[in-house]
């Protein structure tokens, strides 16, 4: 039996597991990408919204076929207020996920790389200096194996990291073209949101996840409450990853990239441009590993992804451990204490790739001081409510 040899096997058809791919081949590493869904970029998941400075960092020209939208602005909506921050400086698009991986796969398969789908990872096995891949078309020896595989790789998540999550296709007059609405129910979508991401108008993406709900039931109670008529072309169900980074991102010489090592964003479960990123960071390390035959250049890739991303991981925790101690009497007093100075410094001066920015300037405002406030009256509202339910 002939075993095929690569220098680099990636795992996953994901985002970061094709801008490893695209990374590598550039860099003269024989590379493979095995994909266990019939087709790259599939099953979709992702609300496609990622800012165009971003794309431009993750060395990809937008495909005019794969442009849908451009924002303009986004509503973010309590139980009783709401509030809007304009979005044109932040040069945030919505895109067709689906043809954005096929455009990063194009482009290595242009470098170099091989790609095949439905080809199922079995197992990983170590001989040497080389290690063997089963799959389900054989056996395949790589010396760099790069598990992009997704939140099934995950280790030690626990159950606070993952949610359950639902996203609708659906076309319906309601939806506002240019605006992203977000919807804030801690009773509803305990720890989360709905969003609608608007693909066009009169057509987009609406999506729930929340701990320890029914997605189906609650988005489809979400949509009925708009009262109008719509039509559903898709549904997905999937769970997302909020818990953060879990490394060591690389063991001997295996690279762990994308959803499979939580780099997805704790604040709202993006990952477009944090994996994307993730994959060039780790396909230069691999190709610097085997440029200077040294194995110890692997490392740069957590050095750097960390270097890039850790206190923007740690504030977005941050701000989730914050949510998910909120109720609705909280989260609509700190809605209703928004300047409009403050929702004007956040529409100029933040980064839609950087949420720590937004972040940052809500707390130089008078929502910080009153924050521990907020706090206690919410956790005696909880306590109060917990001695009410037991008597």
């Amino acid at each position: 039996m002939v075993i095929e040899y690569y220098d680099v096997l990636v795992a996953g058809g994901s985002i970061a597991g094709l801008t490893t791919a695209r990374e590598c081949s550039s860099n003269g590493a024989s590379t493979i990408v095995i994909e266990e869904d019939h087709e790259i970029g599939t099953p979709e998941h992702c609300g496609g919204m990622v800012s165009l400075r971003g794309l431009q960092k993750l060395g990809v020209i937008l495909d005019s076929n794969n442009f849908q939208n451009a924002i303009s602005k986004a509503r973010i909506c309590s139980r009783s207020t709401s509030f809007e921050l304009p979005a044109e400086k932040q040069n945030v698009i919505v895109l067709d996920r689906r043809g954005l991986d096929k455009q990063i796969a194009k482009q290595a398969e242009n470098a170099g790389a091989e790609i095949r789908t439905r080809c199922k990872f079995k197992s990983l096995s170590k001989n040497q200096s080389r290690y063997t891949v089963k799959s389900s078309e054989g056996e395949i020896e790589c010396k760099y194996f790069v598990d992009a595989k997704g939140l099934g790789s995950l280790r030690d998540t626990g159950k606070n990291g993952i949610l359950a999550s639902a996203q609708f296709e659906i076309y319906a007059t309601w939806i506002d073209g240019k605006t992203v609405e977000i919807f804030f129910d801690s009773e509803r979508y305990p720890g989360f949101f709905v969003w609608i991401i608007p693909s066009g108008e009169g057509k987009g993406k609406i999506g729930v996840a929340g701990r320890g709900i029914n997605t189906s039931l609650a988005l489809n109670e979400f949509i009925n409450s708009r009262g109008k008529k719509y039509s559903i072309i898709r549904k997905i169900f999937a769970p997302i990853w909020i818990g953060g980074p879990r490394p060591p991102f690389i063991v001997d010489r295996t690279l762990v990239v994308g959803d499979a090592a939580g780099q997805t964003k704790p604040t709202t479960a993006g990952g477009i441009f944090t994996c994307g990123m993730a994959g060039i960071l780790a396909g230069k390390a691999i190709s610097k590993a085997i440029d200077k035959d040294d194995n110890r250049s692997l490392y740069e890739y957590e050095k750097n992804w960390k270097s890039m991303f850790q206190k923007e991981f740690n504030s977005m925790l941050f701000a989730r451990k914050l949510l998910e101690r909120l109720d609705n009497k909280s989260i609509d007093e700190i809605f209703s204490s928004l300047s409009k100075k403050t929702i004007k410094d956040v529409s100029n001066f933040s980064d839609f790739d950087f949420h720590s920015s937004a972040l940052n300037i809500f707390l130089k405002t008078k929502i910080a001081t009153n924050l521990t406030k907020i706090l206690f009256e919410n956790e005696f509202r909880r306590v109060f409510s917990s001695k009410k339910a037991i008597e």
